[in-house]
């Protein structure tokens, strides 16, 4: 006969045994229980997903103002009946247009390319004359204070003066439009340099000067060593805004004196009743400019540094 032993009961008010921990068994959540695939998991976007979103958004903005642009340009044309081109028909003749800018028929008839860089290297000459004269002298009014009380009335007086109208006296002086526009071009671009200048030498730090007061530097090492760092940010936004204003003069200025030109070309094309030209020749000159600044912007970014910021 098989007998079965059966555990005894424990008395009554004992404590049951003590169970050691590791013969429970671990529960675990059962998400975490359970293994999530692969696929599943969220991956982190490449580098190029980065910089193409990143291009995305810096692009669509001025893509939709130019964009509304054209709205605005077509609804403009609808109403004045077409008198105004569409934008459809002056992008049509400005394929024609640049498929040949640098033929040349004559003196009065030429490529628009030939007309650009005629524009361009009177601002090259007018601007260079203005940067050779304008920075050494914003650098002599701002150091010292005598030079600066002496030419601050003259540059108030003298820098609010319409650029054009110095072109009567370059054409009287110099007997001559591509001379007249190149002084139009100096007198116009020198004030910002000038101005720019002056406001950064003034503003650098007294520290600065007073150290090399107690190392006995020449002025040549002050200029060089001391001011011209510290002024580069400063003079640099002098030279860009100067362009930008003999960009602007010139074509005026060229209106009125004739030759080869951007602004005679515009004026050419109206005394021909050549509406579409004259938008085309407005769109160049604003492709220009905005290349100008944005070379300079570089320039200035090249030899400009920025404090990193602890």
């Amino acid at each position: 006969m098989n007998t079965h032993t059966l555990p005894s009961a424990a008395p009554l008010g004992a404590r049951p045994a003590p169970v050691e921990p590791a013969a429970l068994p671990l529960a675990m959540p059962a998400a975490l229980a359970t293994p999530v695939p692969a696929h599943v998991a969220p991956r982190a976007p490449s580098r190029f997903a980065l910089q193409f979103q990143q291009w995305i958004r810096d692009a669509v903005p001025p893509l939709l103002g130019l964009a509304l642009l054209v709205l605005a340009w077509a609804a403009v044309s609808m109403a004045t009946s077409g008198s105004i081109p569409g934008p459809a028909a002056t992008l049509d003749q400005a394929i024609k247009l640049f498929s040949d800018p640098f033929y040349s028929n004559g003196p009065n008839d030429q490529g628009v390319g030939w007309n650009v860089l005629a524009s361009l290297q009177r601002v090259a000459i007018g601007f260079g004359l203005a940067a050779l004269v304008g920075i050494p002298a914003g650098f002599l009014i701002g150091r010292f204070k005598f030079l600066s009380k002496m030419f601050n009335p003259i540059i108030s007086l003298l820098k609010p003066v319409s650029p054009l109208a110095w072109l009567p006296i370059g054409l009287l002086v110099f007997k001559g439009a591509n001379p007249a526009a190149i002084w139009t071009i100096f007198i116009c671009s020198i004030w910002p340099m000038v101005i720019n200048t002056a406001i950064g030498v003034q503003r650098v730090p007294q520290d600065y000067m007073n150290v090399a007061r107690v190392l006995n530097l020449s002025e040549w090492k002050i200029a060089t060593k001391i001011l011209l760092p510290s002024v580069l940010p400063y003079m640099l936004t002098g030279v860009r805004l100067a362009v930008g204003t003999a960009w602007l003069v010139i074509v005026a200025a060229e209106m009125l004196t004739g030759g080869v030109g951007i602004g005679f070309w515009v004026w050419d094309e109206w005394n021909n009743l050549n509406v579409m030209n004259i938008i085309i020749a407005i769109g160049v000159i604003g492709v220009v400019g905005l290349g100008l600044e944005l070379l300079l912007v570089q320039i200035a970014k090249a030899f400009t540094y920025e404090e990193v910021k602890s």
